[in-house]
């Protein structure tokens, strides 16, 4: 079956002179000669291979096979200028794709997103809210652009934003001391997550016994598990929930090592991408620093930029912390 390709700017003079009563008309709105629009009109019909459009007086009306290419034309050209906006969209305001450890979502993206879509409104954000085990990878992979992550101190990659002391964290009304020999319940990630593997490692070198009492792929059935006293779980002082607290040492359980929270970056940044980063680092160096604040952080705030504004409405969309691992 032999392909038809219809000329746009035919398929649009012939819509804009339906609509305007006219195709005088059209050559002005198009700013075109009459003469173009007739030969457009030719052009048309040489294409279809049939007569599109009829003598009633002093002007043209459609045939039966006009009435349908007219219908056909309009969606044909709707869907022509969704797809021009969609990449002027993307020309202009460009894509900055983020990926964040879920424990910093609540507490740092709000301001965060408010803060970017102020100065790049044109910009789309995609938020990956998921597990440290595969951020920094996917930044290497060049999948997303950035992630703001946990890692452990001898990791050499990425700008360290703080160092913070590891922590057990149980119930807010506290732990007591397990009996003698009993195992510790522990309440975790699924495996792969080095928070899961620093607290065996800990309980093994202090040849506590431990027992997995409950794991997840979420942080927020983490939290669940440890409020219903299931077990205890590694994590840091930082945005605990209500209801969970320290757990304290006399306890009994082992000390734990620091955690540093890193931005991994990718190579190569857009600009978009880069005033992201630095909005980025400047709210996780203030909700995060408890220990050394990154060298780039301490740049930052010496050389704050005026935001120049772009563009119109921002996009954002987050996805489902459970989709990636």
């Amino acid at each position: 079956m032999k392909t038809l390709n219809f000329d746009m700017n035919a398929l649009r003079a012939m819509v804009v002179g339906v609509d305007l009563g006219g195709f005088s008309h059209a050559a002005l709105r198009l700013s075109r000669s009459p003469s173009a629009v007739s030969m457009q009109l030719r052009k048309l019909e040489c294409q279809a291979g049939q007569r599109l459009f009829q003598r009633s007086g002093r002007g043209l009306v459609l045939t039966q096979a006009g009435e349908i290419l007219l219908q056909h034309a309009r969606r044909v050209l709707a869907l022509n200028d969704e797809m021009g906006q969609a990449l002027g969209a993307i020309k202009d305001g460009g894509v900055v794709r983020v990926g964040i450890s879920q424990d910093f979502a609540d507490s740092i993206l709000p301001n965060l997103l408010s803060r970017f879509a102020r100065v790049r409104p044109a910009t789309q954000v995609e938020i990956r809210a998921g597990r440290t085990c595969a951020l920094a990878d996917e930044v290497a992979n060049g999948r997303i652009d950035m992630a703001l992550a946990w890692a452990t101190t001898d990791q050499g990659a990425g700008d360290r934003i703080a160092r913070v002391p590891g922590a057990w964290v149980g119930p807010a009304k506290g732990l007591s001391r397990p009996p003698k020999d009993a195992a510790v319940p522990l309440a975790v990630f699924d495996s792969p997550c080095f928070f899961r593997d620093m607290g065996i490692e800990a309980l093994a070198r202090a040849r506590l016994p431990w027992r997995l009492a409950m794991t997840t792929p979420s942080l927020a059935g983490l939290w669940g598990g440890i409020r219903a006293g299931l077990g205890v779980t590694v994590r840091t002082a930082l945005f605990l929930p209500s209801n969970l607290g320290i757990v304290p040492g006399s306890a009994g359980l082992p000390v734990l090592p620091a955690i540093d929270i890193k931005l991994y970056s990718a190579t190569s940044l857009s600009a978009a991408a880069k005033e992201f980063a630095d909005i980025l680092l400047e709210i996780a160096t203030r909700e995060c620093c408890v220990g050394q604040a990154s060298t780039r952080s301490k740049q930052l705030r010496t050389r704050r930029r005026v935001p120049k504004r772009l563009g119109s409405d921002a996009a954002i969309r987050i996805t489902d912390p459970a989709a990636r691992r």
